[in-house]
């Protein structure tokens, strides 16, 4: 029956299928290593200040029917799941999506930015050093490697001690204007950035040994012109497939950025989730990770097809 469907509904049947099997995936995992581990959730709920008694802990595991068999807990969050229920924070008293939504703007700010500096540059770079000579690309490629094997959180520590601390240009810490957005957006940016070029300048060097290069050359087409029309083209299939990595390094980096910065943002809120059993909340947050790693690889797909008109062809 599958084999009668147009390439089309194929592809969206295949992509949903395999969509629900890992966000299945990654919320039983997330669900499993929390129950699993070390740790009490009764002790999140009770809270800090909270008077601490067994009539009390017996009343919360029977509220959050966490004295049920783990199997039982574990049909019961399918469940909630399935209908769209990520339930309520044991640390916050608050529904997850809520907790989500309210976070969700200020780390979509910061990794979009970061994105368009980081692909912004990493053109810029390879067009501009492929096929150059060997003292460019290799003074260019030395200083990408150099970036690529910075952590972030040393990477952001010297630009904080530079620019704020020494020469006062942005703010140390917080979320205000476009000024608080420059240094977590370098931060993050700069490392993936460079891992970028490099795989860009590898393709378009590449390309440019491919016959296709030396007709076009032959027909009068610049160095600079055959680069942007043709070269890179040929360069973004390998780079498009690193977005899925990309999209999850972003998101990674991101609990970095926010402490060291201070940023208010979902890098944070997952810091304290995890630091504190707040299970409703580290699932809610390891959900939304997968949704966005399964958006970026389908827009990698047809950004594939788009430059690679062989990939089309059915098999």
């Amino acid at each position: 029956m599958n084999r009668r469907l147009p390439p089309a509904a194929r592809w969206l049947l295949h992509r949903a299928v395999g969509a629900v099997l890992v966000l299945w995936g990654a919320a039983s995992l997330a669900f499993l290593v929390l129950h699993l581990g070390p740790g009490d959730p009764v002790t999140t709920l009770l809270g800090a200040s909270a008077t601490d008694s067994a009539a009390l802990r017996q009343e919360i595991l029977r509220e959050y029917r966490l004295d049920d068999p783990l199997a039982v807990q574990y049909a019961a969050f399918l469940g909630r799941l399935a209908t769209g229920d990520l339930g309520s924070s044991y640390q916050q008293q608050q529904p997850v999506s809520l907790i989500i939504g309210e976070q969700l703007g200020d780390t979509a700010q910061l990794s979009l930015s970061a994105l368009v500096l980081l692909v912004a540059g990493a053109l810029v770079a390879a067009a501009a050093t492929a096929g150059r000579r060997r003292r460019v690309r290799g003074a260019v490629s030395g200083a990408e490697l150099v970036a690529v094997s910075t952590p972030a959180f040393w990477l952001g520590i010297v630009l904080l001690t530079l620019f704020s601390f020494r020469l006062n240009l942005f703010p140390v810490a917080g979320a205000g204007d476009w000024r608080s957005l420059v240094l977590p957006v370098v931060t993050l940016a700069v490392p993936f950035g460079s891992l970028l070029a490099q795989v860009l300048r590898e393709g378009m060097e590449a390309a440019l040994h491919q016959p296709f290069a030396l007709t076009a050359r032959s027909r009068g087409l610049s160095g600079t012109a055959l680069r942007l029309r043709h070269a890179l083209r040929h360069a973004a299939v390998p780079a498009v497939t690193l977005s899925g990595w990309l999209a999850g390094g972003l998101l990674g980096g991101t609990v970095l950025v926010e402490t060291v910065f201070a940023r208010p943002g979902l890098g944070r809120v997952a810091l304290d989730a995890i630091s504190n059993r707040d299970i409703p909340v580290v699932v809610g947050l390891v959900l939304l990770s997968a949704a966005v790693y399964l958006v970026v690889n389908a827009l990698a797909d047809l950004l594939c097809l788009w430059a690679d008109p062989r990939l089309r062809s059915p098999a």
